[in-house]
């Protein structure tokens, strides 16, 4: 979900380290540049711890109870079987990324995601911006990264199902996705990984044209808070903050334009602009380039 300092709210797959850099290949996705855009001016230094709160010798903070209520877990339960049972979605995620800045106030940053899936080996992301335009497809045989403006893209073979091709990006990539919980075969279990804390706040007012219930959950890592529709039962809109976050940046995702089993035109999962683009290696941004390394060649033989 938001990136904050290489921060993660959502559950990783299995066997992901739930702590991430949100950067996938070089020059690829949007997400990885938003702080490099910034003006330098306003960017913090390095974060720095902030005072330790006082408190008297010998009382140190009592942790709070566990608090599992089974509303709530029956909510994000119900949520997350509408989400399961569709063979089809689309949806459009707006994330809202805050940045520390020299001035106090925290900048922010948006980034849209219009996300196409159909199971169960088919994904398509669009990243419009802040920050360069960039293009994820997964067709059931390959991951593709694909940034127009620069005219680069970076091709990996991947596993056919959604949950393993994620798991792929992400190893070989550092490619995360916000949103990556909801497209799992079992948003639940990634939901609820860890939790010890999950309540009912209420009812809410109208988000996104409906109106929603409010839940929480939590584990040792960050707080989630979760806006889910009466009627529809989808999530509309997530909210996360960090333990370890001395400076209690917020991260938000709106989750809107929902369609569940739509109709989906043939060649949605593939770009033949992307594949006749120059290549680059599919890697983490900061991995080293072999010795001697060449630009990959593309699907039309150019460097």
């Amino acid at each position: 979900m938001f990136p904050l300092q290489s921060r993660l709210p959502f559950r990783p797959v299995k066997g992901h380290p739930r702590l991430r850099t949100a950067g996938s290949l070089t020059l690829v996705l949007a997400a990885a540049g938003l702080a490099a855009a910034l003006p330098a001016r306003v960017l913090a230094q390095p974060a720095t711890a902030a005072p330790p709160v006082s408190r008297p010798a010998g009382k140190p903070a009592a942790a709070p109870q566990p608090l599992m209520e089974a509303r709530a877990l029956d909510l994000l339960r119900a949520s997350s079987n509408r989400l399961a049972a569709s063979k089809a979605m689309a949806f459009t995620a707006t994330v809202g990324y805050e940045y520390p800045s020299r001035l106090g106030p925290p900048l922010l940053y948006t980034v849209r995601y219009d996300v196409l899936m159909q199971r169960p080996d088919r994904l398509r992301v669009l990243i419009p911006g802040d920050g360069p335009a960039s293009q994820v497809f997964f067709d059931g045989r390959t991951i593709m990264a694909f940034a127009p403006e620069s005219n680069l893209v970076a091709i990996e073979p991947a596993p056919p199902t959604i949950d393993a091709a994620l798991q792929t990006a992400f190893r070989r990539s550092a490619l995360y996705f916000p949103f990556t919980d909801l497209l799992l075969s079992d948003p639940y279990r990634a939901l609820t990984d860890g939790v010890f804390h999950a309540f009912r706040i209420g009812p809410s007012a109208v988000i996104g044209g409906v109106p929603p219930e409010m839940v929480a959950n939590a584990n040792k890592d960050v707080f989630l808070q979760i806006w889910i529709g009466v009627n529809d039962q989808l999530p509309r809109r997530i909210r996360a903050g960090y333990a370890a976050d001395r400076l209690r940046l917020r991260h938000q995702m709106d989750l809107s334009d929902w369609k569940l089993d739509p109709a989906i035109p043939a060649g949605a999962f593939d770009s033949q602009q992307a594949r006749a683009a120059r290549r680059i290696p599919f890697q983490s941004p900061g991995a080293p380039a072999p010795a001697g390394a060449r630009p990959v060649p593309s699907a039309t033989g150019r460097p």
